[in-house]
């Protein structure tokens, strides 16, 4: 098998077997390549100790306890300007599910290799004289089948950190699809769940997002309910399940969210647009009044929108991202038809939701709709709509545009207020709309002289000239916006 090993990595090995130690690549970097990926970063195992590795490459530095000294080079490849070199360690007893009690150095690469959470991280290769793999627990067999196993007995595993039962779920989804977790993992997770409460908030937020951030999360999602994790991460999401909808819903409200976060997941948008299509309807278990085609939800954007800010405080997250994804789950219900609703409504919805946030509330509104079980994400409406948020968010054609004012044309030319201002005003504006780049203080005040010597009746011709124009290039802009759109 041919493996493209970087040559940055291939020099760090070189310079610690020259100075008599051992190195190899370890960890998800050799997952990677035998899976044909590209690692993001590469890791090497040694039997050299931290301050030894620091003499092999003074360029290094070593700020942690896990015996990792990080080696810079002189990549020009971001991926590779910094390589970690780990001394083989191994780890005593875990008494609080996160943190081993004592971590010691380890003999070989044999002992480092036994305390890795799942097999197919747990492979090492010997890049020299040949490759050489070293796979003491069939690592390259669960490779090719897909499984996600544990290195040796997981209920250990899982003692020794809690996080790898969310680890195992995100490798699930991660790694592709017809990735499973093996049978005794899994009943492992199942029996073991409630450890995940021992995890740092801010833990399990991190593994929490790597799965909505894969192409896969709804099924990440469904994975974790299964196995009984979700309820002791976000235990709101679970109250929608087997809760019926009304007439306008074919799927139950938990269905619902996974549905609306699958979209939003396979069109590639970005993190706070899945969270809020996962989390959008979560009100509506609590707001839920009747059974059946006719059931009720008032007001479930406003419940579910402080639940999702209780939640994303409980889990960490910044100020700023707590309070624009529950500005979106708040906003999402808005409601637009071209025949009923005006700009003024419009403008009003873009003022509560934000200007900034308007492209990802129609796609977590899209999101919604898919979810919904309806087949088009952007219709009609919500393409107008769009086209009416840029129509009313376009600055005015209007003389506020010009490097001059007013007060500079009653000054140049010694005038009172008067009509006289805003023609020259509107010429000066017909000017710069034709030539943009004549739109200086300079080549202004100097046309402000040459139009202060017209008479009247040329200045209100020029004038008027100059207005119909502006119309036209109005009336172009907003041709081309619903354009944009198509709408008509």
């Amino acid at each position: 098998m041919f493996i493209d090993i970087p040559k940055e990595v291939k020099l760090v090995i070189d310079k610690l077997k020259k100075k008599g130690f051992e190195a190899y690549i370890v960890g998800g970097c050799v997952r990677d390549v035998l899976r044909g990926g590209d690692p993001e970063d590469w890791d090497i195992a040694t039997n050299a100790r931290p301050e030894e590795i620091q003499k092999v490459f003074p360029k290094s530095f070593y700020e942690n306890n896990f015996f990792t000294v990080t080696v810079q080079t002189s990549s020009k490849n971001q991926k590779l300007k910094e390589i970690e070199v780990t001394t083989y360690r191994s780890e005593a007893k875990y008494t609080d599910k996160r943190h081993p009690d004592e971590i010691k150095f380890a003999k070989n690469i044999e002992e480092d290799l036994s305390r890795r959470d799942f097999t197919i991280n747990a492979i090492a290769i010997d890049i020299k004289p040949k490759l050489v793999f070293i796979d003491l627990f069939d690592g390259q067999e669960d490779l090719k089948n897909k499984i996600i196993r544990t290195v040796g007995n997981p209920d250990e595993r899982f003692s020794e950190d809690a996080l790898r039962m969310m680890r195992a779920v995100r490798f699930s989804v991660f790694l592709g699809k017809g990735w499973e977790i093996e049978k005794n993992t899994a009943e492992a997770i199942k029996k073991h769940s409630s450890w995940i409460k021992a995890i740092s908030q801010e833990r399990v937020r991190d593994e929490f997002l790597k799965i909505i951030m894969s192409e896969r999360a709804a099924e990440g999602m469904e994975v974790l309910r299964g196995l009984g994790l979700l309820k002791y991460i976000i235990p709101e999401l679970e109250e929608g399940y087997g809760i019926g909808q009304n007439k306008h819903h074919i799927y139950e409200c938990y269905d619902h969210y996974l549905k609306s976060l699958d979209y939003a997941a396979k069109k590639g948008f970005n993190q706070d647009v899945r969270l809020a299509a996962l989390f959008h309807d979560i009100g509506k278990p609590r707001a839920k009044r009747g059974e059946g085609e006719s059931s009720t939800f008032y007001n479930h954007e406003m419940i579910g929108a402080k639940m999702v800010s209780q939640i994303l405080d409980r889990l960490k997250f910044s100020k700023k991202q707590n309070k624009k994804i529950t500005k979106l789950v708040r906003c999402h219900l808005f409601y637009y038809n071209p025949e009923e609703v005006g700009e003024s409504s419009v403008r009003r919805l873009v003022v509560k939701a934000g200007p900034e946030n308007m492209e990802e509330l129609l796609q977590v509104r899209m999101a919604d709709r898919i979810g919904s079980g309806v087949p088009k994400a952007e219709p009609y409406k919500l393409r107008h709509l769009k086209y009416i948020i840029e129509k009313v968010a376009q600055d005015p054609i209007s003389a506020k545009r010009l490097k001059v004012s007013g007060n500079d044309v009653m000054k140049i030319l010694g005038i009172q207020p008067g009509p006289k201002i805003g023609q020259i005003l509107d010429i000066l504006l017909g000017y710069v709309l034709e030539s943009p780049k004549d739109n200086t203080k300079k080549f202004l005040e100097k046309k402000i002289e040459e139009l202060g010597g017209l008479k009247d009746k040329e200045l209100k011709n020029l004038s008027e000239k100059a207005g119909k124009e502006k119309e036209k290039l109005e009336v172009k802009r907003d041709e081309m916006t619903k354009k944009k759109y198509w709408v008509t």
